[in-house]
Formats: C-alpha cells, sequence, structure tokens
C-alpha cells in the first residue's frame, strides 16, 4: 500500500467540482491538491471504494468532505452520508471542515452523535424538520439510535469510516460487530470510504 507525502501540481480546478466547492476550497487558502487528494478525490467523487493512507497534515480529512459534498444532490435526502470515527472530538473536527466546504452550500445540514449525551437531545434533532443529510458520529451511539429506529439510514449513499486503524486496534471485534449491526437496520449501501487504514 502506497503511503502519500507530496503536493501534486495539479489544481482542485481539474477535479470539475460544484462552483460553491471551488468557491470555498479558495476561500479556505487550498491551490493545489496534496498527491493523496490527487488520488483519491477522483475516484471518490464517481463512486469508487476508497481506501486512503497518508501522512499526517496530508489533507485526508478533505478527500471524503469533499467527495461527499461534490456527490450530493441538489435536494439532499436526510442522512445521505454517515462518517464513522472514534472520538467525540474527531467528529467535532471533520464537522468543522464539512461546515468549512459548505459555506456556499447553505442548505446542507450536518451534525455530530455521540456517547455522553442525554439521547434525547439526538431523537430531537433526528425527528425534527432540519434533519442532517451528513452523519458524523462515534459507533456505540449511532448504532443505539440505528437500533431504536430513530436514524434512519435506507437514503444512505456514503459511508465513511475514518481513524479506521486506530478502532481496530482499540477494539477491533467490537468495531465489526457494530458495523455490521449498524447495516442490519437498513436496507442497503453504496459507496465506501476509509482513511488511515494500515494492513
Amino acid at each position: 500500500m502506497t503511503t502519500y507525502t507530496g503536493v501534486h501540481s495539479a489544481g482542485f480546478k481539474d477535479f470539475l467540482l460544484k462552483n460553491e466547492l471551488n468557491r470555498a476550497i479558495v476561500d479556505c487558502g487550498f491551490e493545489h491538491p496534496s498527491e493523496v487528494q490527487q488520488e483519491c478525490i477522483p475516484q471518490a467523487i464517481v463512486g469508487r471504494d476508497i481506501i486512503c493512507q497518508a501522512v499526517s497534515g496530508m489533507g485526508k480529512t478533505a478527500v471524503f468532505v469533499i467527495s461527499i459534498l461534490q456527490q450530493l444532490e441538489e435536494n439532499p435526502k436526510p442522512n445521505t452520508a454517515l462518517i464513522l470515527c472514534n472520538t467525540r472530538e474527531l467528529a467535532y473536527q471533520i464537522q468543522k471542515e464539512v461546515v468549512r466546504f459548505t459555506k456556499y452550500m447553505p442548505d446542507v445540514i450536518s451534525d455530530v452523535f455521540y456517547g455522553g449525551v442525554p439521547k434525547n437531545e439526538h431523537v430531537k434533532i433526528l425527528k425534527g424538520d432540519k434533519k442532517p443529510h451528513i452523519v458524523i458520529g462515534t459507533p456505540g451511539r449511532i448504532m443505539q439510535l440505528c437500533k431504536e429506529k430513530v436514524l434512519i439510514l435506507d437514503n444512505l449513499q456514503i459511508f465513511v469510516l475514518d481513524e479506521c486503524d486506530k478502532m481496530l486496534c482499540e477494539n477491533g471485534k467490537f468495531l465489526l460487530y457494530l458495523i455490521s449491526n449498524i447495516f442490519l437496520f437498513h436496507s442497503r449501501y453504496e459507496r465506501t470510504c476509509s482513511t488511515n487504514f494500515h494492513e
């Protein structure tokens, strides 16, 4: 497996992204994608399954955030994308990236779900008028919400497992159990993007 470390000479404009997304990328100060972004974003936005590994600071989070936003329909359905990560801190970091890249996509809603917060707060969000299109959370709380049929994943098109090496090392069998059970509660999923995977 190749580990990407460099910066590619091409520009983000070569990905033919949505205008709103390109504007946000420019506002973030990004001009040239890193090598991992150059390799993985074109693959992900056409629906291919991706395993993405790179050293820290190469923009792996941007790979799946940009790919998700590019694939969202003009009027996205609730729970189109699900991002699982191992800590609440990482979940908030991911949402911060989503917010940055949706600067000119005000109709796109994301939210964070994790344990330690009263479940009723999450139930209120998922049953409210502004359901998230992008769901970010830790496995335990996401599984609980799915099991109780509060989080309905019938619209799911994109599944991301971030920092999966750490989650597998911490408790691999339990993680696989959680993921398999999460997907027992909806009919299908189409695409997977996984970052930081080590053999």
